[in-house]
């Protein structure tokens, strides 16, 4: 029934993020003095873009970059002066704040949203019903690197068939995320797999692959709902999927997390349309991100972070 519940969902996202689309793809837009410049990371890019075309379509001409590095690297170009905004996967870590300290970057952190990170397999998956975490772990420890090849070395009952692995690359924080929460160490994983910090591309590759398991963000997922399968995670009380309640009641932990936007406070002063767009960013987002399949926070979380721009 949940499975079915997801996909009903998913479906509105596609609908209503097509009508929405009016402008070519925002990270074709050539960048100006007065462009306002977000990157980072591609979990929150859709977010973002989509935030950026419903404000375009009300100030034209205001000229807006959207682009993904993966929040690693994000981090690093908005430290550097590169980006107006930084879409963020996981909080800002010490190194990242003393090279911003160092570049004499400023910045107000504010909460955007709540993700789930998605475990996935071909849509004709036979066989996978649920994951353990331990059963992750063997799958994605830097240990089985070249030794757990096959399906039914995860669970004997599984068929010998090859597994095939896709997830996201280290300049990712969902790469953070995923192997401080399955492996045990922070960015330690086998590193036979497929990486890429594009969903789309992880997301069609795995519909290509009957033998695939992938992991990427929720909403990677309900974009690509009708070609892959979502796989239920056993945290020792049973299998749960990912949805708004299983996040905000914490049934689906570890797998649930912030996301975050940085934003540069010279920018909010050098680029007048910055701060208007944000506001506009936070004053409408409840009434679409559901269908993004990501998790708004509450109208008063979004007003603070109103109030912390306009400081």
């Amino acid at each position: 029934m949940k499975q079915q519940y997801v996909s009903v969902i998913a479906g509105l996202v596609l609908v209503m993020l097509a009508g929405c689309s009016q402008r070519d793809d925002l990270s074709e837009t050539s960048i100006t003095e007065n462009t306002i410049v977000i990157n980072g990371s591609s979990t929150v890019f859709p977010i973002s873009t989509e935030a950026a075309k419903r404000f375009i379509r009300q100030q034209p001409e205001t000229e807006i970059s959207v682009k993904f590095s993966g929040t690693n690297a994000g981090f690093r170009l908005f430290c550097e002066g590169k980006s107006d905004v930084s879409n963020a996967s996981r909080p800002i870590n010490a190194e990242e704040v003393a090279l911003c300290a160092k570049n004499q970057i400023d910045y107000v952190e504010l909460p955007l949203a709540q993700d789930a990170l998605a475990v996935v397999v071909h849509s004709a998956n036979d066989w996978v019903d649920s994951l353990t975490m331990s059963e992750l772990k063997t799958i994605w420890s830097k240990q089985s690197d070249g030794e757990i090849l096959n399906w039914n070395q995860v669970r004997s009952e599984w068929p010998d068939k090859l597994l095939s692995l896709y997830g996201r690359g280290q300049d990712s924080g969902t790469f953070d995320y995923f192997t401080t929460h399955v492996t045990g160490v922070t960015r330690e994983s086998r590193s036979d797999y497929v990486a890429s910090e594009d969903e789309e591309y992880l997301a069609a590759q795995i519909a290509k692959d009957k033998n695939a398991l992938g992991f990427f963000g929720i909403g990677g997922y309900h974009r690509h709902w009708d070609t892959l399968k979502l796989v239920p995670i056993d945290n020792g009380n049973g299998p749960v999927y990912p949805s708004i309640e299983t996040v905000a009641n914490g049934q689906y932990t570890p797998f649930s997390r912030p996301l975050f936007l940085y934003v540069n406070k010279q920018s909010l002063e050098d680029k007048a349309n910055l701060k208007v767009f944000l506001t506009h960013y936070f004053s409408n987002i409840v009434t679409w991100l559901h269908f993004t399949g990501y998790m708004p926070l509450t109208q008063e979380q979004y007003a603070e972070n109103i109030q912390q721009l306009l400081k």
